[in-house]
């Protein structure tokens, strides 16, 4: 048995969660009303919404999105008693995302001075800044780009905190007529509504999939491809199940092929189907991922960065990460993290500049599916100070200054979206596949890691008390828990 620990990179958001959401339901009489609260309800598995809706209506809440293709309703209410009483025929399952939202694990900007970016004198048919961007040689992108760096015609989703519209190395790269904002589970595609607002993280994410070849900054893994930016992250910096629905349907449903995923749909990371608490919001959210799989979209989501085994069983007592922490013991595979473990989604884990599993970087057999560059800023102090340069340079947007940049962060945020960026340049190359034969493809494409020896831990001297904290056990073969079927690579992809 491992504890489930949450350990953040570097500073965290500091943002507090709200017991609801912000439009009222405006239905409950005066005496009986309590907090406005968000509610996801569900209609059986291929049926309609209306006998739902009309319950809805009758227990005094107000649907705000109805999603008819998955049978799923967003709802708002200020009944105390609306859970209780929209039960009954039509309605599947019903749950209060109330303490739901999750803090993106954001990890810490480190941004580029304007001084060393005029100064930058790399290679122009490249980028300025691209001697910086070692993950890049990692996974063999010059020598895709000079077979192929990706078609317009492949658009991917940035399910995420917004991208920056103005950005020089983005500006050129988005799609938006594709674009929107999934905030409280309904769709706004105002341009500034999926711009980012309090963080950087979807345009970082943006700029290593698909930064132009222009001249400035950093190039993308595929430049030639489009991202959409679907904003799933609120002000606040939390992730609620409403949103990440809304972001799967609306990908699927505008052309999408691929969607990025770095984030979590639940405080306690592990949602547990066998929890009456959760089982409506993993239903909801699986619901939402099949119909992307049928309209055609690819998900790729990070395996987070806990440092634990995805694939064994665990015993959690620090979550939730927005109230009091439960222990919850032997907890079961029933218990999975979203998306990640989704079935038919692309899981990723992280490496740093030595190739070897990221200190912090989560692992497990048959979970992770392929690993790719996410940086590894302690590995050279074996834990005791960071190198930032040993990060993933990309495009950033100060959300203070209001002003674009590039700048380093690391994570399995950031080798998810190099995982996207290689399936992308795969699509470009071979047009046609289904998602599954292009996550086979994907896989199929790897470069094969070894397990390293015994216990690895990189950096035993980031605690002074617990040189124990990152020990993790790599299983498997060829094909293992830290690495998968092995590293991307963008070359093999293309030729």
């Amino acid at each position: 048995m491992k504890n489930l620990r949450r350990k953040t990179l570097a500073a965290a958001s500091a943002a507090t969660l709200g017991v609801g959401l912000a439009l009222s339901g405006g239905l409950a009489p005066a005496a009986a009303a309590g907090p406005d609260t968000s509610y996801l309800v569900l209609a059986p598995q291929g049926a309609n919404t209306s006998k739902a809706a009309a319950r809805v209506a009758a227990a005094k809440g107000t649907v705000v999105a109805s999603y008819d293709q998955i049978g799923v309703l967003v709802v708002r209410s200020t009944n105390p008693d609306f859970a209780t009483q929209v039960a009954g025929a039509g309605v599947e399952a019903v749950a209060s995302t109330a303490g739901l939202g999750t803090a993106l694990d954001e990890g810490e900007t480190v941004e580029v001075s304007a001084a060393d970016v005029a100064a930058a004198t790399d290679d122009p048919t490249k980028e300025p800044l691209y001697g910086q961007q070692w993950d890049m040689d990692m996974i063999h992108v010059p020598q895709a780009h000079a077979v192929n760096s990706g078609s317009a015609n492949v658009v991917v989703g940035v399910l995420d905190s917004g991208i920056s519209s103005t950005h020089p190395d983005l500006a050129t790269q988005i799609a938006k007529d594709k674009s929107t904002s999934c905030i409280g589970g309904v769709s706004n595609t105002t341009e500034a509504a999926w711009n980012p607002t309090t963080s950087d993280h979807g345009t970082h994410v943006a700029g290593t999939i698909a930064a132009a070849v222009n001249g400035v900054g950093v190039t993308g893994i595929a430049p030639g491809v489009k991202v959409a930016a679907v904003k799933v992250v609120n002000d606040d910096g939390f992730i609620y199940p409403e949103a990440a629905v809304c972001g799967f349907l609306w990908a699927a449903d505008h052309g999408m092929q691929l969607t990025n995923n770095s984030y979590f749909i639940d405080p306690w990371e592990l949602n547990c189907r066998n929890d009456a608490r959760q089982r409506p919001v993993w239903q909801a959210v699986q619901r939402a991922i099949r119909y992307s799989q049928s309209k055609g979209v690819l998900t790729v989501a990070s395996a987070g960065n806990s440092n634990y085994d995805l694939a064994h069983k665990i015993t959690d007592t620090a979550s939730p990460n927005n109230g009091t922490p439960e222990n919850r013991e032997n907890l079961t595979n029933a218990c999975l993290d979203l998306p990640a473990e989704a079935p038919g989604v692309v899981t990723v884990s992280a490496v740093g500049p030595t190739g070897e599993k990221s200190y912090y970087s989560s692992y497990g057999q048959g979970v992770v599916d392929v690993t790719a560059p996410g940086g590894d800023t302690r590995y050279r102090t074996q834990g005791v100070r960071s190198t930032t340069t040993d990060a993933i340079l990309s495009t950033t947007f100060n959300t203070a200054t209001k002003t674009n940049g590039w700048g380093y962060k690391q994570g399995t945020s950031m080798s998810g979206p190099h995982a996207t960026g290689v399936a992308a340049l795969a699509l470009s190359a071979h047009p046609g596949m289904t998602p599954g034969q292009l996550a086979s493809f994907l896989e199929r494409t790897s470069v094969a890691q070894s397990c390293p020896a015994g216990v690895y831990n990189p950096v035993p001297l980031i605690s002074a008390t617990n040189p124990n904290l990152y020990d993790a056990t790599c299983s498997g073969g060829e094909r293992n828990s830290f690495y998968g079927a092995g590293m991307v690579d963008a070359y093999n992809v293309v030729r």
